[in-house]
């Protein structure tokens, strides 16, 4: 039994219609198919992590090098930085380029991929910068609510 939604419906235009049908005939048949193979997984997998976004956004404004980005990212551990950038790189999105000089310095930039990708990143760094606030106090009213029944 499903419950229905409360609250407004949302209105999708025919192009944002023509995209969700879409994702929910893939979504039908990964769960067909083994999950591991399923396109959205695997892709949000990677750029939903914790560092991954915060990677890209830092490499949109131009390459950098190791320790600048973990400088640019925050608190970011050397071991995850490395990690995280194989995985970036693993996945076609962000170079890694060694220059001969001594020592070698290493520098990082986004492939053509990955500047692509920047395009729904900056939709959703939009869209989160609008509905923080909102996002808050959601929190707190449910936090609230949990506590009064507690």
């Amino acid at each position: 039994m499903t419950r229905e939604p409360k609250g407004n419906p949302v209105v999708l235009d025919a192009p944002a219609r023509a995209v969700l049908q879409v994702f929910r005939a893939k979504a039908g048949e990964a769960r067909a198919l083994d999950q591991s193979r399923c396109p959205v997984r695997d892709v949000l997998d990677r750029v939903g992590d914790k560092w991954s976004l915060l990677i890209l956004i830092a490499l949109s404004h131009a390459p950098h090098r190791f320790s600048a980005l973990q400088r640019a990212v925050g608190d970011i551990s050397k071991r995850m930085l490395t990690q995280s950038l194989r995985n970036l790189e693993r996945d076609g999105l962000v170079s890694r380029q060694v220059f001969a000089t001594k020592p070698p310095s290493v520098e990082y930039a986004l492939t053509a991929m990955g500047e692509s990708s920047l395009v729904p990143v900056v939709g959703l760094v939009g869209w989160a910068s609008a509905h923080h606030d909102a996002i808050r106090d959601a929190r707190l009213a449910f936090d609230a609510k949990e506590a009064a029944m507690a």
